[in-house]
């Protein structure tokens, strides 16, 4: 059986408008079974759709954050460093795969990217934005590796299935944003213990996942990490 080519998103720095991508998300497309190709930021939709062809499932990376006025807001002041070509192409790529009903997988800023791609809108600043009885870190003090709260999983959820548990796991955490109001036809299937939404998925669809937390840096030494980068690639494969 070959093995699926697999799509990732890349980070645009503003600075020098260069591309890159952290190692850890090749490596655990590799892991899982796939070959990862890096996409150009770049492209027109022909072009986009060309290499989408070629390709059987995406993956939407972290990184910086959406233009606020994507879902109808402006900039708050605590919004950090934004790429329009980013969102653009992601958007544009969003697009394209859901067409092709091909496999997607949203990480961090991808599953709010997404989100909002969709019809749903993010909180730009969750420190000022969303209040709690108890803060959680979602900007860990640890190393990535590490992690730093628990999520409780939906029961019934794809989310469930993949950890294996309609209870709780355990994951890292990176963002000072977060998904706010669902899409239309997404679900939550995991939620952190301050309520705020760190998973979502579609039903009726070969298979649509985003994730709050980074399980590219987890996938070595958690299950649920592992088992979502597998069942993205086997399902690519399928």
């Amino acid at each position: 059986m070959k093995k699926p080519i697999i799509a990732l998103t890349p980070a645009h720095n503003m600075d020098n408008d260069s591309l890159s991508l952290m190692p850890t998300y090749t490596r655990a497309v590799e892991n899982a079974g796939g070959i990862p190709v890096i996409f150009p930021l770049e492209a027109s939709k022909e072009d986009l759709t060309e290499l989408a062809n070629l390709c059987q499932g995406f993956i939407f990376t972290g990184g910086p954050d959406p233009h606020p006025f994507l879902w109808g807001e402006d900039i708050h002041k605590c919004c950090g460093p934004i790429s329009v070509k980013r969102d653009q192409m992601e958007l544009a790529l969003l697009s394209i795969a859901m067409e092709q009903k091909k496999p997607i997988l949203g990480i961090c800023r991808g599953a709010q990217l997404i989100n909002v791609g969709l019809g749903g809108d993010i909180y730009q600043d969750i420190d000022s934005q969303y209040h709690t009885v108890f803060p959680i870190a979602h900007q860990q003090p640890l190393p990535s590796t590490y992690t730093s709260h628990h999520i409780d999983v939906r029961e019934g959820s794809l989310l469930a299935e993949i950890s294996g548990t309609s209870g709780q796991i355990q994951v890292n955490s990176h963002h000072h944003q977060s998904i706010r109001n669902l899409a239309p036809g997404m679900i939550a299937g995991g939620v952190a213990p301050d309520g705020l939404i760190e998973e979502i998925e579609m039903k009726d669809y070969p298979f649509f996942i985003g994730v709050q937390w980074h399980p590219e840096y987890l996938y070595e030494t958690d299950s649920t990490s592992k088992n979502l980068f597998k069942r993205f690639v086997d399902a690519c494969s399928s």
